[in-house]
């Protein structure tokens, strides 16, 4: 009989203590670490400025005067321009002006010493990117206004300022704060004009441009991003 009630005691006291070990686990509550902060995505959109620069090749070609001949140069000026951003499509304006010094001169007997040059190049364009978050590549064109200078050995040579066209494309990223670089290509066509006796061409030839640009920049964004 003591044996029976030592027996009863010890299973009590058992499940006496595994119900207290539960009623602390019920209790103490369980750590969790806090989810993750994942950061916002970037926005493009805003008012920008900058600057750009680069080089590329062109060719100039005098009607009358044989297939032409090839250019090349460089440039560096300024850039102003504003990006909406609408999930992730980046539609944007943007306009620049650049000090251009483009040349090259013809080497052919058909007009040994004649020679097409630019000083000055500004574009109006649109843009067109998708963005991937801080990356947005995009394609662009526009109006594209600049000078065409021809002369030719022993005459005054002309200067005239023609209106044509670009196309090209680029990528843009954003760097920490509210700066961005990019790198872009442009094709440039400025027409052609008629440089008539002052370059020793016939009234009825003209003298034509072409420019391939490749140039990089650097912006600072008014507005909203982060």
């Amino acid at each position: 009989m003591k044996r029976l009630s030592a027996a009863l005691i010890g299973v009590g006291a058992l499940l006496a203590a595994q119900g207290a070990l539960a009623a602390d686990l019920s209790l103490t509550p369980l750590y969790k670490a806090p989810p993750a902060q994942m950061a916002p995505a970037y926005d493009w959109t805003g008012f920008y400025l900058g600057i750009n620069g680069g080089g590329g090749w062109g060719h100039s070609y005098w009607s009358g005067q044989g297939s032409g001949f090839p250019l090349s140069g460089g440039q560096v000026g300024g850039t102003l321009g504003y990006n909406w951003q609408v999930g992730k499509v980046v539609l944007g304006a943007e306009g620049d002006v650049d000090w251009s010094r483009f040349t090259g001169t013809d080497n052919s007997t058909l007009c040994p010493g004649c020679s097409t040059s630019d000083t000055w190049l500004s574009t109006v364009r649109g843009r067109l990117g998708y963005s991937f978050d801080r990356v947005m590549p995009y394609v662009t064109g526009g109006l594209a206004v600049g000078d065409i200078s021809a002369a030719a050995p022993g005459l005054p040579g002309a200067t005239n300022t023609n209106t044509g066209w670009t196309v090209g494309g680029g990528v843009e990223v954003a760097l920490p704060g509210n700066w961005s670089a990019k790198a872009e290509y442009l094709h440039v066509d400025l027409g052609n004009f008629n440089c008539g006796a002052s370059c020793g061409v016939a009234p009825t030839d003209n003298v034509s441009l072409h420019d391939n640009i490749f140039r990089a920049g650097v912006n600072y964004k008014f507005g909203w991003g982060h």
